[in-house]
């Protein structure tokens, strides 16, 4: 069902990564975020790459607006009652820019979003080829979001992705000067080994996130392990987005060489499975409960 948010959904947030590593399946809309919470997700990670991918069908390199971005992370929060953490890319500009950035995310319900500090137009933070910018400016940036909390518990997460330009001691550096700075937490993005996520862990004693995305330059590590490193946080952002991606290109391509769907029928969710996943019925009895008590 539509619901307001969370009334903190940032407290929520701070309160799962006391008890245990939070895994965060990465969403980028309203029924990827309903699905996710329905499978058993207690927090959701809403992806920067899924937003751009999924609803403009353009690379992840700065297209999507704060206004895009803001939307989507209210159509999340609306439908799914746990807490959201989403992408924000380079915060959509520079200081002043950040500020309007969280008063709008946080206005769309979301218990917090991370900031990274790659030089604009961005791009993925595991492809080569990136730029990132002077330590100075983007602390500059995360006391300006830090500034524009109107919830205290809003989590500011300060992402850096010095690893694959300026190497882990830039990293571990810069770690350092973003919680200085304010950063509620810190995302290390591109790391290539356990080894070099446990020197994180040394280098600042805030929570931490990690990106445990697919055919980058990061292992596969389990949840478990990242659980004895200490890092409070683990999202995979486009692990479902991926999985649909294969689904649909089969789903197409069989559909246009056959002329039929009929193969296809044992691979889908029937009618009635869609509607108890988006509680169909629910609405229409809130319906008729209004029309009655009339």
């Amino acid at each position: 069902m539509l619901r307001p948010p969370l009334e903190s959904p940032g407290a929520r947030l701070r309160e799962l990564m006391a008890q245990d590593t939070v895994v965060m399946p990465g969403v980028f809309n309203g029924i990827s975020a309903v699905l996710a919470h329905k499978a058993g997700a207690q927090a959701l990670y809403l992806s920067g790459a899924g937003i751009t991918n999924a609803q403009l069908g353009v690379p992840d390199i700065a297209l999507g607006t704060l206004t895009e971005f803001a939307q989507q992370a209210a159509y999340v929060t609306q439908v799914a009652p746990v807490p959201v953490l989403s992408d924000a890319d380079t915060g959509f500009g520079e200081a002043l820019n950040v500020v309007r950035t969280v008063i709008e995310m946080e206005r769309a319900g979301l218990a917090g979003i991370h900031i990274e500090d790659q030089v604009s137009p961005k791009r993925c933070g595991h492809l080569d080829g990136k730029a990132v910018v002077a330590p100075s400016d983007m602390a500059r940036k995360i006391r300006a979001a830090v500034d524009s909390k109107r919830d205290p518990n809003f989590l500011v997460v300060a992402r850096t992705d010095a690893r694959g330009v300026e190497g882990l001691g830039s990293t571990l550096e810069r770690a350092k000067l973003y919680v200085d700075a304010g950063a509620d937490a810190i995302f290390p993005e591109g790391l290539t080994s356990e080894e070099e996520f446990e020197a994180v862990r040394r280098a600042v004693d805030v929570p931490l996130l990690a990106n445990m995305t697919e055919f980058g330059k990061t292992p596969i590590i389990p949840v478990s392990r990242f659980r004895d490193l200490g890092y409070q946080m683990v999202i995979f952002p486009m692990t479902a987005f991926r999985v649909m991606l294969k689904a649909l290109d089969e789903a197409f391509g069989e559909l246009l060489a056959s002329g039929t769907q009929a193969n296809m029928l044992d691979r889908m969710r029937t009618r009635q499975e869609l509607y108890e996943r988006i509680d169909y019925s629910a609405y229409d009895g809130k319906d008729r409960s209004w029309a009655q008590e009339g």
